[in-house]
């Protein structure tokens, strides 16, 4: 009998490792039957010549570069009326586990393949930061957080508040979640309410002064919803999807008053050139949505910026424009760490305390060290604290790595078993800017954010690290963590020894908190900036001197929207798009 039932308990495993092997095979390639419009880039044909415009099969009324955050939303909606190319250098999120899967957000941030959803640059701050190379953009790589700007925002944008009403509803019905609350983030949120971060909002999306949960795009099972899965609300008879195509720059038709877009070249997943072309409609657009980093540096390569630095680059100068580049900037983010001698649940954000002085709190759970993180070999980037570690560019020596790796291997698990409070300011007035180190579209731009040079920005800092650490030793946090209220030149120096990143350490790191936050500093990926309205667009966000070209994504802003601003440049996608088919068709568009 014992055989028998060995023999059974060995049939059905066979049965169910099979089921498993063909469905994730099965995995691999279901997109392309949710999604048929998408396509590898060498598929396409593309068309004879620039000035073939008139009609076909490869021409376009709009060609949208990057199939990011604002991309997928805008390509879905103007689908609706009008034929669309989108272009997207990644490839698909939808069979990578390390987008998929809230477990494993730091792995994603840790892969620095060629063909990694994640492409890592390091600021010249010496901060390490990272760009999405997936479709979908930085929904695929962020933590999640869902919540929405606040009015001002809005009324300074110049929106129609009515119509962005409309369009956030159209990106959370499909993609945002509630969270279920983790353990640590309920002990986060009785401590913000204790300090005088009041009072409570509850579960919502809207960005209110005082304490709240928000939303998240990850669902009750931890598996990840991004701004890919809008494209499903896409016409496929109209829209067109070609991921692995990195475009290298636009073509523009300067016989004219002033220069006109007509088209991109791209080159595919086999190196292989392809041209796509707009149809010669005079409404007709060529629309960038590459990202704060992306987009300034396609018009560069494009040959639109200053014109000194692009004749050093010898790149053909299309239009003379200062701006382009300017004006970078990105939310400084601080961390505090919070010992536990008990097992964390991995959570990310979900709480936040929200002040009126423009310093947010929020906090992250069970992505600390782990045996992988410490053994695993990732060169100069690792997943401690579920951040990424750097050497800054000067001091980024084969020694100086080889130390960095060592260190990494002897910092014992159990010191990494916690959580982490997370201070970040909002809005800073240090502002940096962008520029091309050469004409590869593939290799990263130099970055320079001037992390706290204004110093009202460190102030903040300082007051943000001070209501961190008083949640770190509140009552609700050391019960739940079963550890000893510690002082504070404890708890910073046990976040110092964290080894948030590799910036030269001063002796008195614990003793000024100013220096404190300029030694400790990180990102949560909240750049923007770079390609300003009224400096490189218009309100319309139609790129200044140019025919035919709009840019749409967060390089626009002044300020980052909200705590976190995936919503709202998701939301942003599809208000442009809906103003554009309004403005085209009227009440015709049907939207």
């Amino acid at each position: 009998m014992a055989s028998v039932g060995a023999v059974k308990l060995f049939f059905c495993f066979v049965l169910w490792l099979s089921n498993v092997l063909s469905s994730c095979q099965g995995r691999e390639n279901f997109y392309e039957y949710q999604y048929p419009f998408i396509r590898r880039a060498s598929s396409f044909s593309s068309s004879s010549s620039f000035s073939s415009s008139s009609g076909g099969d490869n021409v376009y009324d709009y060609i949208i570069v990057g199939g990011g955050t604002a991309g997928c939303p805008l390509a879905a909606t103007l689908s609706q009326n009008f034929s669309v190319l989108l272009l997207e250098r990644g490839g698909v999120p939808f069979s990578n586990s390390n987008v998929s899967f809230l477990q494993n957000f730091h792995i994603a941030l840790a892969d620095i393949s060629p063909t990694s959803a994640s492409q890592f640059f390091i600021s010249t701050d010496g901060v390490l930061n990272a760009r999405a190379r997936v479709l979908g953009g930085g929904t695929c790589i962020n933590a999640g957080f869902y919540t929405r700007a606040n009015a001002r925002f809005i009324k300074r944008m110049g929106w129609d508040a009515k119509l962005v009403n409309e369009s956030y509803p159209w990106v959370e019905k499909q993609i945002v979640h509630r969270p279920k609350l983790a353990p640590l983030q309920r002990a986060v949120r009785d401590s913000l309410l204790d300090i005088g971060v009041s009072p409570f909002n509850g579960f919502t999306y809207d960005h209110i002064y005082g304490t709240k949960i928000g939303g998240t795009i990850f669902d009750r099972f931890g598996r990840r919803h991004t701004a890919a899965e809008l494209l499903s609300s896409g016409n496929p008879r109209k829209l067109t999807v070609l991921i692995h195509a990195s475009v290298q720059k636009i073509v523009f038709d300067t016989t004219g008053k002033q220069p006109k877009a007509v088209g991109v070249i791209f080159k595919d997943e086999d190196g292989n050139q392809h041209q796509a072309v707009l149809i010669n409609k005079a409404k007709s657009e060529i629309i960038l949505s590459c990202g704060a980093i992306g987009t300034p540096q396609m018009l560069l390569l494009s040959g639109i910026g200053p014109k000194a630095d692009l004749k050093k680059l010898n790149i053909p100068v299309v239009l003379d424009n200062k701006f382009v580049g300017k004006g970078m900037a990105d939310n400084p983010m601080n961390t505090i760490f919070v010992p536990s001698n008990r097992p964390l649940e991995q959570s990310l954000i979900q709480t936040v305390g929200i002040t009126k002085k423009g310093v947010y709190i929020e906090a992250s759970s069970g992505f600390g060290q782990s045996n992988e993180s410490i053994h695993c070999h990732h060169g100069i980037v690792s997943a401690e604290i579920g951040q990424l570690s750097t050497i800054p560019p000067k001091q980024r020596t084969p020694e100086a790595i080889q130390e960095y790796i060592k260190n990494k291997r002897n910092l014992p698990h159990e010191a990494f078993k916690g959580g982490f409070i997370l201070e970040k300011i909002a809005s800073p007035l240090s502002t940096g800017e962008l520029n091309l180190i050469n004409t590869n579209v593939d290799d990263n731009p130099s970055v320079t954010f001037n992390y706290f040079k204004h110093p009202y920005d460190l102030q903040r800092c300082v007051d943000g690290i001070r209501m961190a650490t008083k949640i770190a030793q509140s009552e609700h946090v050391t019960n739940f963590t079963r550890c000893n209220k510690e002082t504070v030149d404890k708890i910073l120096n046990m976040s110092v020894q964290a080894s948030v990143n590799l910036i030269p350490r001063h002796t008195n790191d614990t003793k000024s908190m100013e220096q404190f936050c300029k030694d400790t500093v990180i990102t949560i990926w909240h750049y923007h900036g770079g390609c300003h309205v009224g400096k490189v667009v218009n309100p319309e966000y139609k790129v200044l001197g140019v025919d035919r070209l709009r840019i749409v994504d967060g390089s626009t802003f002044s300020e980052s929207p909200g705590t976190n601003p995936q919503a709202t440049v998701m939301m942003m996608g599809r208000y442009m798009a809906v103003k554009i088919l309004r403005e085209r068709l009227g009440r015709a568009a049907g939207i």
